[in-house]
C-alpha cells in the first residue's frame, strides 16, 4: 500500500503535466482544421483542438479514477495468521488503528488479507489510465506516419532515428508508451483473477499480485511520462492538416451537400445525385465541385454559391469549437 501510494503520486503528476500539454494543443488549435478518420478512412472536417480536448477528457476521468485510488481505495493491513490478532490479545483492534495511523494508511474495518477488491479495483484504475495513454499515442503513431505528416514527435539527440535509414523519424516515446499499456491490460486480468482466495491466506493467488501490481505502476507511470513528454514537445502541422483535407476533392463534404439538397429534392433522390457525383469523381473525374455543377437536377436547388458554401469544410465544424471549450472549462474546474 505504501509502494501504491507513493507510485501513484508520480503517476498522477505526469498526467497533470499532460493534461496541461492537452490544454495548451487544444486552445492554440482551437480552429485549426484536419480530417476526421473512421475506419481510418476521412469521414468529416474537424478541428485539432477538438481531438487534443478528447484526449483531454479521456486523461481527466483516467486521472480522477486513480486520485480515488489513491484517497480511498488503499488501507493498511494488519491481521496476523488468520485475520484475528489473537497474537495481541484485547489490544488488537488499538494496534490495527495505531499502525494504520503511523503508515498514514486509512484503517479497515477488518483485515483483508483474501479480500482483494483493493488490489483488483487499483489494477483495473491503472488498466484505464494506460488505455486512454494508449489511445493518445496511436493516434500520434497514425498521424506521423510519412503518408500523412501532420504531427511530429520532438527529436533530438539521435531520438526517433534508425541505424539503417537516416531519413527516418520515429515517434519513439509514442511507441514505448504503447508497448508498456498493452501490458498493463495483460497485468490487469491477473489481478481481476486474484480475487477468488482460498479461506484465510490463498495458496498461489496473493502471490501472483505481486509482480502483476508492481509492473502496473511502472508500465502505467513510463507510458504517462512518454505520452506527456510527446505532447509537450509535438510539433503540429496545419498546413499538411489543410492538404489532407484536399485530397480527396471535395469528397469529405459529401455529407453536407446531401444534407442542403435533400431540404429540396427529398433524402433519397439527394443522396442518390450526390452519390452518383461522388462515384465519378472516384473513377477519374474532377471534382466534387465540378460534378455537383455539371449535374442538372442538382444545379436546379443549390445554385453555385450554396455548392461553394457546402464544400467549405470551415462551414461543417457543428459543434466542435463549443466543445473545445466544454473540455477546457472540465479542466478548469477539476484542476
Amino acid at each position: 500500500m505504501l509502494v501504491c501510494r507513493e507510485a501513484l503520486a508520480l503517476i498522477l503528476s505526469e498526467l497533470d503535466a499532460l493534461c496541461a500539454a492537452c490544454v495548451r494543443l487544444a486552445e492554440e488549435h482551437r480552429g485549426t482544421l484536419m480530417p476526421a478518420r473512421t475506419l481510418l478512412q476521412q469521414a468529416l472536417p474537424t478541428t485539432f483542438g477538438l481531438k487534443a480536448a478528447g484526449w483531454l477528457v479521456a486523461t481527466l476521468e483516467a486521472r480522477r479514477r486513480l486520485r480515488e485510488a489513491r484517497e480511498r481505495g488503499l488501507a493498511a493491513q494488519l491481521g496476523g495468521a488468520a485475520g484475528t490478532l489473537a497474537s495481541l490479545g484485547e489490544k488488537g483492534p488499538e494496534v490495527l488503528r495505531e499502525y494504520a495511523r503511523e503508515l498514514g494508511l486509512p484503517e479497515p474495518e477488518l483485515p483483508w488479507h483474501t479480500a482483494r477488491f483493493r488490489i483488483a479495483e487499483l489494477g483495473g484504475a491503472l488498466a484505464l489510465a494506460a488505455g486512454t495513454l494508449h489511445k493518445v499515442a496511436l493516434d500520434i503513431i497514425l498521424m506521423a506516419q510519412t503518408e500523412v505528416g501532420e504531427v511530429a514527435e520532438p527529436s533530438g539527440g539521435g531520438r526517433g532515428g534508425s541505424s539503417t535509414l537516416p531519413h527516418k523519424r520515429n515517434p519513439i516515446l509514442s511507441v514505448i508508451a504503447s508497448a508498456a499499456a498493452r501490458r498493463v491490460q495483460d497485468h490487469a486480468r491477473t489481478l481481476y483473477g486474484a480475487l477468488a482466495q482460498e479461506h484465510e491466506r490463498a495458496a498461489g493467488a496473493w502471490h501472483s499480485e505481486w509482480e502483476a501490481l508492481s509492473e502496473s505502476l511502472a508500465l502505467t507511470g513510463g507510458a504517462a511520462a512518454a505520452v506527456r513528454e510527446a505532447l509537450e514537445g509535438l510539433e503540429v502541422d496545419p498546413a499538411r492538416m489543410q492538404e489532407n483535407l484536399g485530397i480527396t476533392e471535395g469528397l469529405i463534404l459529401a455529407e453536407n451537400v446531401t444534407t442542403l439538397a435533400a431540404a429540396h429534392l427529398g433524402r433519397l433522390k439527394a443522396h442518390e445525385m450526390v452519390e452518383a457525383a461522388c462515384r465519378r469523381v472516384v473513377e477519374g473525374g474532377g471534382s466534387l465541385r465540378e460534378e455537383l455543377l455539371a449535374e442538372p437536377g442538382l444545379r436546379e436547388v443549390l445554385p453555385e454559391e450554396e455548392i461553394d458554401a457546402a464544400l467549405d469544410p470551415a462551414r461543417y465544424l457543428g459543434a466542435a469549437g463549443e466543445f473545445v471549450d466544454r473540455a477546457l472549462e472540465k479542466y478548469r474546474r477539476e484542476g
